[in-house]
């Protein structure tokens, strides 16, 4: 079976920076976009690290309240003038050809919401985000099905397109009928729970008959 990949759900129109570039373009920037976080490129295109909203916020934070005594340190990037100052680095990144369940793997991993995604020659070609991942999700119940049947059930396990009746109903799979010897149904759960935008899958094993009404998985 194969998951889609980063390059299928990713957003392709990136806005990007340059180290050099100062504090209120950037601010501009996300403003404009209306986008929370913006990467900083070197000459090459290739990704040196990201500047968010949070980064910029540190001007804010940093500075000492109303009243306040003390001279105490403000943290490097309060009195950051430029990306270079601002950004976070290294950005985490995310090459094209990787699966979405990759992605959200390193996401989870990283505790990061988006990727920077490169090609093989690490250049920024896009940013896949959490909510471009979930997109998997909007698989019609239909294609679903289609891929359980012809990719799991018939090339990958090798069963007859009948000897299992596939029922998807909002992404939760339910499987009826009776396997091959060969075939168990901790595996068949699993391959079908590993399909894209898929919820949630039930085997429900019919009597066979030549067992007496027996229930044979």
């Amino acid at each position: 079976m194969n998951h889609q990949t980063v390059r299928d759900v990713m957003s392709s129109a990136v806005v990007r920076v340059q180290a050099g570039t100062p504090f209120k373009e950037i601010a501009h920037l996300l403003l404009e976009y209306d986008i929370t976080a913006v990467p900083v490129v070197d000459a090459g295109d290739r990704p040196v690290g990201v500047v968010s909203e949070a980064d910029l916020l540190h001007k804010m934070w940093g500075r000492p309240e109303a009243g306040a005594t003390g001279t105490a340190s403000r943290p490097a990037k309060t009195s950051a003038t430029d990306a270079a100052g601002l950004m976070s680095s290294p950005p985490v990144c995310a090459h094209e050809d990787w699966s979405v369940v990759d992605a959200a793997r390193v996401m989870a991993r990283h505790g990061v919401k988006r990727l920077l995604v490169v090609d093989g020659d690490q250049r920024l070609i896009g940013v896949v985000s959490r909510s471009d991942l979930l997109r998997v999700f909007l698989r019609t119940d239909q294609a679903l099905r289609t891929e359980i049947v012809e990719e799991v059930l018939v090339k990958t396990l090798g069963e007859a397109p009948s000897a299992v009746q596939v029922d998807v109903t909002n992404g939760q799979v339910v499987l009826s009928g009776r396997l091959s010897p060969g075939v168990s149904v901790t595996e068949l759960e699993e391959l079908c729970g590993a399909v894209d935008g898929v919820v949630a899958v039930e085997f429900r094993p019919v009597p066979d008959p030549e067992t007496d009404g027996e229930v044979r998985p």
